[in-house]
């Protein structure tokens, strides 16, 4: 459902270009910045072809090299995404996609202008300052949101409900997209207190990665301080990191729970 309307919100976006194509020739531009390294072209092209959201946007009549072009832009840090960003908005792109509140913001940075279309946001995009409300967005930012902060407090009491003797949880962030998002440690701190509070137990702490690279020494750190839990955050990132997560974790014995398993073309990042 979610595919088919953010492909829905692109498409109504695209539409003023429809006439001017027929006119002057002209496509439509898409930009995308995604977290990760640069995708071959054979990487890229398996992804699209089995990624339904492209599917959808050529029911809807929009198809890569034809009436559109889709410009993407690949960061493993914070300032990879930061000239990525720069660069599409120097395109001068219609509309530019991303899968989280951080990216969207770094591409903020750049324009007020271009529409940014947010495919599964887990931030709070009105704290981010991004959108005025949920209901009512304003600016140049739209897109679905997931609430997954909220969540926090539930993750921690599932993992409870499975391993009763759960005493230490961590929570695994990264700073690479949500470095442009300086309220968001805060917030995550201020939801896992709270459920820790509610007589759970529990002693939670966070393990902050700012590069891939950074994964096996946080588990590590958690392994030595005898976690028996992690709660997985950022998905942006860490879905693109998602197995060395789940190895490691396996690997280190540790419970994990986190947005890492979604459907991978729930978004289209490549």
């Amino acid at each position: 459902m979610q595919r088919i309307g953010l492909a829905v919100v692109l498409a109504v976006l695209l539409l003023p270009f429809t006439g001017e194509a027929q006119k002057s020739e002209k496509m439509a531009r898409v930009g995308i910045l995604g977290v990760g390294p640069v995708p071959s072209p054979q990487e890229l092209a398996k992804s699209v072809a089995a990624n339904r959201f492209w599917s959808s946007m050529k029911e809807l009549g929009w198809v890569d090299g034809q009436n559109m072009v889709v410009e993407r832009r690949f960061g493993e840090s914070a300032d990879q995404l930061r000239t990525g960003a720069a660069d599409l908005v120097r395109l001068k792109v219609d509309v530019l996609f991303v899968s989280s509140a951080g990216l969207a913001k770094i591409l903020q940075l750049e324009t007020k202008t271009i529409p940014i279309v947010i495919g599964r946001a887990d931030e709070d995009l009105v704290a981010a300052g991004l959108v005025d409300s949920l209901s009512r967005p304003g600016g140049n930012v739209t897109g679905s949101q997931l609430l997954n902060d909220d969540l926090i407090p539930k993750r921690l009491e599932l993992l409870k409900a499975l391993l009763p003797n759960l005493s230490k949880v961590a929570l695994l962030r990264e700073d690479v997209t949500t470095s442009a998002l300086p309220q968001a440690p805060a917030r995550y701190g201020q939801e896992v207190g709270i459920a820790a509070a509610r007589g759970l137990g529990i002693d939670v702490h966070t393990f902050i990665v700012r590069r891939a690279g950074d994964l096996a020494a946080a588990f590590l750190g958690m392994k030595k301080n005898h976690d028996q839990g992690v709660v997985v955050m950022s998905p942006a990132f860490m879905f693109v990191h998602r197995k060395a997560v789940i190895d490691l974790a396996a690997t280190h014995r540790i419970m994990s729970s986190g947005y890492l398993l979604s459907q991978v073309d729930s978004c289209p990042m490549e």
